[in-house]
């Protein structure tokens, strides 16, 4: 789970202060001493940390209590309202107005361009309704071409490659003309990967970015490598001077060091993460909800756009309709499973939920983690599915044999399952009234 030992970390450092009546030099000193620890461990540069901190506790010390405000919620806040501020205080969005629009990818050797590439590309088409065009510029590794090819056959975009040309310059250009003679709106661009140290190489990624003039140059880097990730994009700023950074691999267990500094460092924003192998595991960059999820506050937010992007609203007021009824049965159940399974990573969600992340940090919570609850619904006979009552003592033990479980494990889903629905039958209750002023609120939140 991202952040996870800097979450841990600062969530000990406020503990310092429960309890206390009030702010004072004293316990704000040796509160902000456990955070600027905590930021260094996860490879935050020294000169950020310290002044992080000060400006913490000039705000802390300059700051009257309120009443109903205790000193340690106070100090979160602080630092909460600081790390978005780090962080660059909002999203910022790509610059993609023309059309066709270029995006010029450049990065190092192993740092997922090639593999992020393919996810912007799909980003873009399914999300913003784009007609994207991958151009395969990295003339030195023939495995960067079939690999952007496979991955653009994933996702149905077209990669335009010249295979005899060992100019990057000139398959760019003739990449551009193809993409305008076929109606492309975007034109993505992967590039070689590059050593910043490599003069030759970096000359190479300059010329391409003067040939072609993008409309937007991002530098994807590893967020793994720490404060590495934000040396390497003040060296290649410093050459191309590019508009945005993307965070790869921001779901391993990163220290989080690049993503806390690298906007201080070289006063460009974050505008994308990286979060997983799959091709819709990308996800815009919003410092608020970041912040958030840092200081264990969750991210509900993302929590409920990932849910709409897979809830079809047509098949969720069908639902409403089975709930009000109390005709939801396992069928039902068992789609909103596999609609669930489909939003990502299920210890990343959980810990989008305020509260739960912290809950379930020990608990060994995997992609399958539905797996048993399945193979007791799929050991259900077709009528049982559908009419729950059916489920007497002699079919609950059938059931148990039939899945590989214990009886107690096929009565525990049942009694959940019963307990489930009787909650969604209160939320349904008044014509549906609640029920549509949780999904009004959500979409409030959406925007």
């Amino acid at each position: 789970m991202m952040f996870e030992n800097l979450s841990d970390k600062l969530d000990r450092a406020f503990k310092i202060l429960k309890g206390q009546g009030k702010i004072t030099e004293i316990n704000v000193a040796e509160t902000l001493k456990e955070v600027r620890k905590a930021l260094l461990d996860a490879d935050v540069n020294y000169k950020i940390a310290k002044s992080f901190t000060d400006d913490v506790k000039d705000k802390a010390l300059g700051m009257n209590v309120l009443t109903s405000v205790s000193p340690g919620q106070l100090m979160v806040k602080i630092v909460h309202d600081e790390l978005i501020r780090l962080m660059g205080g909002q999203k910022t969005d790509l610059n993609i107005k023309i059309n066709p629009s270029v995006i010029l990818l450049s990065g190092l050797q192993g740092s997922g361009k090639t593999t992020f590439a393919a996810k912007l590309a799909n980003f873009l088409k399914t999300k913003k309704g784009k007609k994207p065009l991958l151009i395969a510029c990295d003339i030195y590794r023939p495995a960067a071409i079939d690999q952007l090819k496979i991955l653009g056959e994933q996702i149905q975009v077209p990669v335009f490659a010249d295979t005899d040309n060992k100019d990057p310059v000139a398959i760019a250009r003739k990449g551009i003309s193809f993409a305008r003679e076929n109606q492309h709106d975007i034109i993505i661009i992967d590039t070689a990967g590059r050593l910043a140290i490599d003069e030759q190489m970096m000359n190479e990624i300059y010329n391409i970015k003067t040939s072609i003039n993008p409309h937007e140059t991002l530098f994807v880097v590893d967020a793994m490598t720490g404060q590495d990730a934000v040396n390497t994009a003040k060296a290649f700023n410093d050459k191309i001077n590019f508009d945005g950074v993307v965070l790869t691999k921001l779901d391993g267990d990163t220290r989080g060091g690049a993503a806390l500094t690298i906007k201080a460092v070289v006063e460009k924003p974050i505008k994308f993460v990286g979060l997983g192998e799959k091709m819709e595991a990308i996800d815009i960059f919003y410092p608020e909800r970041m912040a958030d999820r840092i200081l264990g506050m969750g991210d509900i937010v993302s929590f409920v756009e990932k849910a709409q992007e897979q809830f079809d609203a047509e098949e969720s007021m069908k639902l409403q309709k089975k709930i009000m009824k109390n005709q939801f049965n396992f069928n039902d159940f068992l789609s909103q499973l596999q609609q669930i399974k489909k939003m990502g990573n299920m210890k990343d969600l959980i810990s989008m939920i305020p509260g739960m992340g912290k809950a379930m940090k020990d608990v060994d919570l995997d992609d399958d983690a539905f797996k048993n609850i399945e193979a007791i619904i799929y050991s259900m006979t077709p009528a049982e599915r559908e009419n729950p009552d059916l489920l007497n003592g002699s079919r609950r033990k059938r059931i148990a044999n039939g899945s590989g479980n214990e009886i107690q494990e096929v009565n525990k889903l049942i009694k959940q399952f019963e307990e489930s629905r009787k909650m969604m039958r209160m939320m349904t209750k008044g014509g549906g009234k609640n029920f549509m002023r949780m999904m009004a609120n959500a979409n409030k939140m959406r925007k």
